[in-house]
């Protein structure tokens, strides 16, 4: 399998998806709503999908499509069944629009995401911001690069911030916040006194890409779906930088992710300080 041919697909697919949400986003929107009042969805969100998972099918039609749209709908873009006959180990997980919620209120700060991965090992992924042309790639073994525009690929590191107090960090809330106990807030404000700066986004796989080009330190989350993460780890991991899951352990891709990312430097003392909340995650 020639990773490197099929990064270039998955660069020239996020491509033409970028051109339809710059114009989206310029756009009225439909609204609707999924698991709550704060999860949204628009119609472009189910546009770019159909448009990804079209190209990804003609390019490979024996992959799985795991993508966030159809999986929330509890349908999938290829026939599992089909998918198990065809001997297929490999499955694309694809998020249109990460950051639907910036997405739909004209915030700029939303990208699409896609991954390759054989069983629970990630191969490709890819990480594209439209309005800044920015494209965060990386293949296994092959390190991670940004492309911007139609310059050349270059290669991506993870800082060398060495302490919480030097570090920018970055996190997330969940959904059900608004009823859940396991909302952050506590965790948010026990980094509060140590890091250097915090910063909630609004768009996990743009996290990770930031944290992939050294941008930012440090990224913890809990309640992530693995359309979230799945391009996100890669990039990082091919940075030099770690990702584990909350407690430290190793991190696996699963539905439902809690995970923390960093440079590797600052990771023991991410861990030592949500220790104290260890007995909270997503299950």
């Amino acid at each position: 399998m020639n990773l490197t041919e099929i990064e270039k697909t998955a660069l020239a697919i996020t491509r033409e998806t970028g051109e339809l949400l710059r114009y989206g986003f310029r756009q009225a929107k439909q609204i609707e709503f999924k698991s709550s009042a704060i999860d949204l969805v628009t119609e472009y969100d189910g546009e770019a999908e159909a448009l990804i998972t079209r190209k990804l099918s003609r390019a490979f039609p024996t992959h799985r499509i795991f993508a966030e749209e159809s999986a929330s709908n509890g349908q999938s873009a290829m026939d599992e069944a089909a998918a198990a006959s065809a001997g297929s180990d490999y499955t694309w997980y694809i998020d249109p629009i990460d950051g639907t919620g910036n997405f739909a209120h004209g915030f700029p700060h939303f990208v699409t995401s896609l991954a390759l991965y054989r069983d629970t090992h990630p191969l490709v992924g890819v990480v594209y911001d439209p309005l800044r042309d920015e494209y965060f790639h990386a293949t296994s073994g092959g390190g991670a690069r940004l492309t911007i525009g139609d310059g050349p690929p270059q290669p991506l590191a993870v800082s060398e911030a060495g302490q919480l107090v030097h570090s920018l960090l970055v996190t997330g809330f969940p959904y059900d916040r608004h009823d859940s106990d396991l909302d952050n807030l506590a965790q948010f404000a026990a980094f509060l006194k140590q890091a250097r700066g915090l910063r909630r986004t609004g768009a996990a796989a743009l996290d990770l890409a930031y944290i992939a080009a050294g941008r930012l330190d440090g990224y913890w989350e809990y309640k992530l779906n693995s359309w979230d993460v799945a391009a996100g780890v890669l990039l990082v991991a091919e940075a030099g930088g770690r990702v584990t899951a909350i407690d430290g352990s190793p991190f696996t891709l699963t539905r439902k992710v809690d995970l923390i990312a960093t440079n590797g430097h600052i990771h023991q003392a991410m861990t030592g300080v949500l220790a104290g909340f260890n007995g909270h995650t997503a299950g």
